[in-house]
This record gives structure tokens, C-alpha cells and sequence, in this order.
């Protein structure tokens, strides 16, 4: 999820309202406290997941987490130097500011296929389409049928035909005649479908009972109208949500399954973001209805269209970022901001790639890869540093000390983390059958982790490159043209820059490098027990075909301003919704106790904001780093 990061600051919990019930008096589903960002995220206590809303939280639960304080759950996270972020590459000095204070500091809008930006701003419903009617049958076309074949329909239709279907010869063997029959069938006798069958070299018209006895109740029936789009897509407003959170809530209430929507990217938690869903046969009508029904969500700008979306048809996204309590001067501010437009970033995967406990993504991967997979259920289950949830600790503890997969799963009461559904898998198919146990984990999640170690290898050597090299071009590198990579000759390298180079994701469809750079993912991947030659996993999920991805990357649309304020609980941005309902915008001191710098740019998709900002402050974005200046400030 490569737009957003994980939260920084916990917020606390209050309380959702309660859906008016559909028109139907169906029963609405059950629904958990909503998070609530009133007192400015500066509360102690983690997030509550809701991961799972159909399984209640024991009780006791939030008064034994309530003694742990977030910092002390990040005591044992990553830092950038863990995963191979490094460098930078713009000569101003860095200076401090706190990333997310609050989620409303980090605003996503998606940029569409046609290079629009997503913004909600109609919460009006569609006006109905007129269906046009289907044209009446031509008088011919229904006297096709002699009157005995209109008995025997006739009969079929009210089941008093022991065979069950009617055959009907074409004597007269051309397209036209057999539609004629097809049409005069269905027209005269609703519920029968009719299909074309050879038979000896002669041609026959069946009819056949589609829906059984309910067939007789009306005419066939299509409550979609068939000029209407069979998608409704809509752009979905939430707070404080990722993507695939905010799918199940929708699912939920709208008593779907999760594979009916769509969408062309994922976005992360602690933020405002703004993008484009599609869901498969929903009316905006019923969408619109959510509006009334959950809190830190707003859908609009309903149409009707014939097609999904699909992930990575994005152009990319619009970010407006705050940054609070900066402590650079004017100077060194437009000097970082000129540099981030004029220059870039190191194109580095993002921290929250590698996860936020003790135990990192790209470890698991790395052991994935090395078909190791009692190291895999080990790093996955086995008790690891800091705070964690008190069913995980205790979930860990049972499985250290019996590693009896029923007995740790009871401890569970959220069964839906990749631990239950590990656990869950091992109570299926045995602790013999790690692999097979392992696939109950959504294939997406399980693809996470390789993907994760793929990443940490690409840090790594791309700041062994900007170490080497700088940002020249150089023999050896490579570029691509036409999709296709090409490794640069001396005299090639000297009419490019740093920006037309990409490094390469390790797999067995890649080429490195030829300079020394290139000979180190072989050292690494050395190091950590795999051949670089060798690829392929005997799980064809696992095999890595390797990619490439472009070192530095220019923000557009890049624009600052530092602003004061006094209350740090007050919002710096205006949202969409505060739009839509009329309210004004933030108004800035001249003058004021705290100074922030609130700036905007636009990136391509598969790129990290996060990444741009920390070249901006040049400080460590991680979880850890952030949490300790935000208690620092706080305190």
C-alpha cells in the first residue's frame, strides 16, 4: 500500500450511530465504536482494531492495554537504517517536524486514468434512466408456432409435460426462422428459455423451464435495467480507514461479499483519503443510504458505467501533507522544497513495507523464499518485544508453550488476523502441512511478505548506488526503453542523469547491473541463504519474476507555504467534506505559538509520500523515530 503509512499516533474510540433501518425493516448489523481524531491524536492508548466486527472484544480487554502507551509498543520497531534506507539526495540542511499528528495532517486524493483528480463534491443521486421499452413482435414472428406446438407449450408452462421440454424441428433452417421461433417462445410463454440443438443433421428449437415453478408467477424479470451500467461507481471519503478495512464495513451494511467491489489503488490508515470504487450491481440509491449510517465516511459522485476498476489504473496521487512544529527556518524550508521539485527523492519503499513489530515482514519472506517453513509459522506465532494486544500475547505465550495450534487459537477471540488464520490452517491440515496451512492466508497477504523482502534488498542497493555513483549516470546501469531493460555503454551513460535510471526487484526475469553494485544482490542474497540464479519456488506463488523501479522520482505539482497557529487541535486543511457542508477554511496568524509547513504534490503510483517528506525534513520517517518526537513534544 504504497500511498499512506501506517498510523503514528494513536486516537481514541467513540462512539458510531446507529443505522436507521432499511425500508424493508431488515435487521442492520451489529457495529463497533468508531474512531474519533477530537482530541487531536495525542491520546495514549492504541487503536482498538475492528478488524473482525462480527466478534466481540472481551471486556477486560481495554483496561489491561489501557497501562501501555503506543511509544512503549514502538520500542522495538524498525528504523530506516533497518531496511536500507540511507541516503539522501539534496544538499540542504534538515530540520524537525512531526509527521500525523493528527490523520487529518495527510490528506490522499487519487489521480483517475484520465489524469483527474478524485474529489467528492455531489452527494446527489442519479436521476433514473428511462428503459426503453423492447419492441412489440412483429405479427409474424409469433405465428410461427402451429397449435399444437402452442399446446404442448402451453402445458410445459404449467408443468403438465412428464418430458420437460418441448422439441420443436426447423424445417425451414435459416437464422431468421430459428429467432423467429426463439422470440415467438419466450414472448407467448414467460418462464421458458429455449436453445438450439442438432440432432442427425436436423435442427430443433427446445424449450425448457429456466426458474421451476416461481417462473409462473410473472413474466422474467430483470430488476437491473439492461441500459444501465452494470457498475456503480461512487468516490469514497474516509477517515482514519485503510481500503480494505473501509471495503468490509461497506460489505457489511450492505450485507455483501468484499469481491464485488473494485478499486485502482490501496490507501493506508492514518489519513483523509479520497478515492474511486466500483461495486458490481448496487444502486447509488442504496449506497447513498450509508451516508446516514457510519461516521468518518462519505460516498458520492454516483454514475453507472460498464466496466470495474482494476489496481494499478491509477495515474497516480495528490497529497497535501502537514508538517507541525517545524523548527527550520524560511530559508532552509524553501531550500528543501525547491530541491524536492527541482531534484526528487530516492524512490525507497516506505516503511510501512516492513511491518511494525519486532518480527519484520521481510523476514518471513525471506524464509518463505528459502522453503523454510517452520521458521515461517515460528516468526509468525512465537512471542516477539513489545506491547502487543493482550489475546496476541497470550495467543504467542499458549503456542510457546504447547504448540498446540487449537489451544492457541482459543486464545483468539479475532479470528481474522493472519495469526488465526495460520493457526486456523494448522488445526485443518496438521503442523505436517505447513504450506497448505499457510494458503487459509489471503494469497495478497501471503504475497506481502516477498514482496517485502524484494523491497529490502532494493533499498539496500540503491543506496549502495547513490553511495557509488551519486547522481551521475554511469556504465552498467541501466534504463529502460520500450519496457525492456537496457545496460548502459560509457558513452550512453554521459547524456543521461540519475532520473532515467531504474534498479532492479531480484527474480529470474531481471537483469543487474553489470558495475559492482549489481554483484551485491547476489552478496546479499548470498548472505541470506538464497541463489540469486534459482528464483522459482516450488510454490508458483512464491516464484519471483523481479521488476524494475526507478531510483529517483520528481514530485509535480509541487507547492509550500509555512503557517501559524495556536491550538494544536485544530485542523490545517480543508477536506472535502467541510466543502461540500459549507464550512470555512482554516485561517492562518500571522502570527502564532506553533509554525507548521503545509505542502503539496503529486506522485505516480507505487511511490511513497513518506519518502519525499523525510528528504524534505531529512530525518527518520519511521514509526519508532516519529513516536518519540511526538512524546518528546507532547510531554
Amino acid at each position: 500500500m504504497e500511498e499512506t503509512e501506517p498510523a503514528l499516533v494513536p486516537v481514541q474510540g467513540g462512539e458510531k450511530r446507529v443505522c436507521p433501518e432499511e425500508e424493508k425493516g431488515e435487521a442492520v448489523p451489529s457495529k463497533k465504536p468508531r474512531v474519533n481524531d477530537n482530541n487531536g491524536g495525542k491520546s495514549k492508548h492504541p487503536v482498538k482494531d475492528d478488524e473482525d466486527e462480527e466478534e466481540e472484544m472481551p471486556k477486560d480487554e481495554e483496561e489491561e492495554e489501557d497501562g501501555e502507551t503506543f511509544a512503549d509498543m514502538m520500542k522495538h520497531g524498525l528504523t530506516e537504517l533497518d531496511v536500507g534506507i540511507l541516503k539522501f539526495i539534496s544538499e540542504h540542511k534538515g530540520f524537525s517536524g512531526i509527521l500525523k499528528e493528527r490523520y487529518s495532517d495527510f490528506v490522499v486524493h487519487e489521480i483517475n486514468r484520465e489524469g483527474k483528480t478524485v474529489q467528492l463534491d455531489d452527494l446527489s443521486i442519479p436521476p433514473e434512466e428511462e428503459e426503453a421499452p423492447e419492441p412489440e413482435p412483429a405479427a409474424d414472428d409469433l405465428d410461427v408456432l402451429t397449435e399444437e406446438q402452442k399446446k404442448e407449450l402451453g402445458e410445459l408452462q404449467l408443468f403438465k409435460n412428464k418430458e420437460g421440454d418441448v422439441s420443436i424441428e426447423v424445417v425451414d433452417d435459416t437464422k431468421e426462422k430459428r429467432t423467429q421461433i426463439h422470440k415467438a417462445i419466450k414472448t407467448q410463454f414467460p418462464g421458458l428459455e429455449t436453445k438450439t440443438e442438432e440432432r442427425d443433421t436436423h435442427k430443433f428449437i427446445v424449450a425448457y423451464h429456466a426458474a421451476g415453478k416461481k417462473a409462473l408467477a410473472a413474466p422474467r424479470k430483470h430488476s437491473w435495467p439492461k441500459n444501465r451500467g452494470a457498475f456503480c461507481h461512487f468516490v469514497l471519503y474516509k477517515e482514519n480507514k485503510d481500503t480494505m478495512d473501509s471495503i468490509n464495513v461497506l460489505s457489511k451494511f450492505l450485507r455483501l461479499r468484499p469481491n464485488v467491489f473494485s478499486y485502482m489503488g490501496t490507501k493506508d490508515k492514518r489519513a483523509i483519503t479520497v478515492q474511486e470504487i466500483a461495486v458490481l450491481r448496487i444502486t447509488a440509491e442504496r449506497l447513498s443510504h450509508l451516508n446516514k449510517c457510519l461516521n468518518n465516511f462519505k460516498l458520492g459522485n454516483f454514475c453507472y458505467k460498464n466496466h470495474p476498476l482494476k489496481l494499478g489504473e491509477l495515474q497516480g496521487n495528490h497529497f497535501t501533507v502537514v508538517l507541525r512544529n517545524i523548527s527550520g527556518s524560511q530559508e532552509q524550508v524553501e531550500q528543501a522544497l525547491k530541491s524536492l521539485k527541482e531534484t526528487g527523492f530516492i524512490n525507497y519503499y516506505g516503511m510501512q513495507r516492513f511491518g511494525t513489530t519486532a518480527v519484520p515482514t521481510y523476514q518471513v519472506g525471506k524464509a518463505i523464499l528459502r522453503n523454510d517453513w517452520s521458521e515461517v509459522v515460528d516468526l509468525i506465532l512465537k512471542p516477539r518485544p513489545g506491547a502487543e494486544k493482550g489475546y496476541l500475547v497470550r495467543c504467542r505465550e499458549e503456542w510457546a508453550k504447547s504448540q498446540d495450534p487449537e489451544a492457541a487459537l482459543k486464545k483468539l477471540p479475532v479470528k481474522r488476523c493472519v495469526e488465526g488464520q495460520l493457526l486456523r490452517g494448522l488445526c485443518m491440515y496438521g503442523k505436517k502441512n505447513v504450506i497448505t496451512a499457510f494458503g487459509l492466508i489471503p494469497r495478497n497477504n501471503r504475497l506481502m511478505y516477498i514482496h517485502s523482502y524484494q523491497s529490502v534488498v532494493w533499498n539496500t542497493m540503491v543506496s549502495r548506488r547513490i553511495e557509488a555513483f551519486g547522481l551521475n549516470a554511469v556504465e552498467g546501469d541501466l534504463v529502460l526503453k520500450g519496457g525492456t531493460a537496457h545496460m548502459l555503454s560509457a558513452e550512453e551513460a554521459k547524456g543521461l542523469s540519475i532520473h532515467d535510471i531504474v534498479m532492479p526487484l531480484p527474480g529470474y526475469d531481471v537483469i543487474y547491473p553489470s558495475h559492482h553494485v549489481g554483484k551485491g544482490y547476489r552478496e546479499m542474497l548470498t548472505a541470506d541463504g538464497l541463489d540469486i540464479d534459482t528464483m522459482r519456488h516450488k510454490v508458483k506463488d512464491y516464484s519471483l519474476a523481479g521488476a524494475y523501479r526507478r531510483v529517483v522520482i520528481r514530485p509535480s505539482d509541487v507547492s509550500w507555504e509555512v503557517i501559524q497557529y495556536d491550538d494544536p487541535r485544530v485542523s490545517l486543511v480543508h477536506t472535502d467534506v467541510e466543502k461540500l457542508e459549507d464550512k470555512p477554511g482554516p485561517v492562518f496568524n500571522t502570527e502564532g505559538k506553533y509554525r507548521a509547513l503545509r505542502m503539496e504534490f503529486s506522485l505516480p503510483p507505487s511511490t511513497y509520500a513518506t519518502m519525499a517528506i523525510r528528504e524534505v525534513l531529512k530525518m527518520d520517517t519511521s514509526i519508532k523515530n516519529q513516536t518519540q518526537l511526538n512524546t518528546t513534544w507532547f510531554n
